[in-house]
């Protein structure tokens, strides 16, 4: 989500774009092995916000995610793909209440949520 920062001296808003990281220091943040995150990537559970194929970027609050499907994996014993699955319906679970706490409505007819992925091999 952007922020947005007042300038010195203006009374304009200027927004401000979400940091992005690189692979390496997203893992390190999320304390896990760089090949472990590529994996997860491939899996779905985050997207490259920016860089290139080679060189993805990423925004640094994905490393939470990242982290959380390490340990429902080892607390669980789940599978890489049943971490990410429990992993996305977490969050998900986690946006409705909010939305419950903020008394928005959270039975829209026409919402279509996709909980699956079609991932090649």
């Amino acid at each position: 989500m952007a922020s947005a920062t007042r300038r010195p001296g203006r009374s304009s808003l200027v927004k401000r774009a979400p940091e992005l990281i690189a692979l390496a220091a997203l893992a390190r943040e999320a304390g896990l092995h760089p090949e472990l995150v590529t994996r997860l990537v491939s899996l779905g559970l985050i997207e490259p916000r920016g860089g290139t194929a080679s060189a993805p970027l990423f925004r640094r609050q994905d490393a939470r995610l990242l982290a959380r499907a390490a340990r429902l994996r080892g607390d669980l014993g789940l599978d890489y793909a049943g971490a990410v699955l429990a992993t996305e319906l977490l969050v998900r679970i986690e946006e409705l209440e909010q939305r419950l706490r903020r008394g928005a409505p959270t039975d829209k007819r026409h919402e279509v949520i996709a909980w699956t992925r079609t991932v090649s091999h």
